[in-house]
């Protein structure tokens, strides 16, 4: 969290100085006069500009937004399959219940420890993986001998699929945020709205140097909390294993730390 906000305080700082060393320079090659004779015109093309940039970031926002959330259901989702697995296998003979128990234990432990670490670079755990392919497996092969087990069987197999479905979606947003072009427009959007700003004609510099840098602070900042978004897995405000760590302290397994 420190260290995204150090990013984003960076972020900030440089966006301001480079605003304001666009304003002066503008102010040096187009006098005040010739500016403020058209403030008018200036200001309707600069509302087109801002409205369509306007747009772009409240759907870029939205869009990153929701797809936080909704991976945070997926990671709450896997987490209960773990949880729904483990106590389906309780009604399992032995030694498919304790195979099949101690898979899911290892399972959701190799998640905390070693998967989540390594998805802030972009990977994922072999470890899990195969423990996830054996506990198939270990379902698979057990022969059910009475309806009873024939059900437990198809339940089990369900929160399966639904287990595996929520790791895939889990892994795949790991990498994919929003695409190049969409920044290309949110980038550009956003310096053409601060720079159409050095067109406006204001006697008094300061003043509208203060406006300026107002502006470059509300724009860069915008940005930066789509750019953190947009990773659930490896910004300041990343996604936590919260949810499989509360599970394996119910199952009776030790959450990471």
């Amino acid at each position: 969290m420190l260290i995204t906000s150090f990013y984003g305080l960076l972020l900030v700082l440089a966006a301001v100085a480079v605003a304001v060393a666009g304003l002066l320079l503008t102010q040096r090659l187009i006098p005040l006069s010739v500016r403020e004779r058209h403030n008018a015109t200036t200001g309707i093309i600069y509302a087109a500009v801002y409205v369509m940039f306007g747009v772009s970031v409240g759907f870029s926002l939205y869009v990153v937004w929701q797809q936080y959330n909704t991976t945070r259901q997926i990671v709450h989702d896997e987490a209960v399959a773990v949880r729904q697995v483990y106590s389906l296998a309780e009604s399992m003979p032995e030694p498919e219940k304790s195979r099949v128990q101690g898979l899911a234990v290892s399972y959701a432990r190799e998640v905390v420890d070693e998967e989540w670490p390594l998805m802030k670079d972009g990977r994922s755990s072999s470890h899990a993986e195969t423990d996830l392919q054996k506990l198939r497996r270990s379902v698979q092969d057990w022969e059910p001998h009475t309806d009873a087990q024939d059900g437990l069987y198809d339940e089990t197999l369900a929160e399966l699929d639904q287990l595996e479905d929520n790791r895939e979606f889990r892994l795949v947003a790991i990498n994919e945020g929003i695409p190049y072009i969409v920044w290309v427009v949110l980038v550009t959007g956003g310096m053409l709205t601060v720079a159409f700003t050095y067109l406006f004609g204001m006697e008094r510099l300061w003043l509208h140097a203060v406006a300026v840098a107002g502006l470059a602070i509300l724009v860069s900042l915008i940005l930066h909390v789509i750019g953190v978004l947009d990773y659930p897995f490896n910004s300041g405000v990343r996604i936590q294993p919260d949810a499989f760590e509360r599970v394996l302290r119910e199952i009776g397994g030790q959450g990471g730390q």
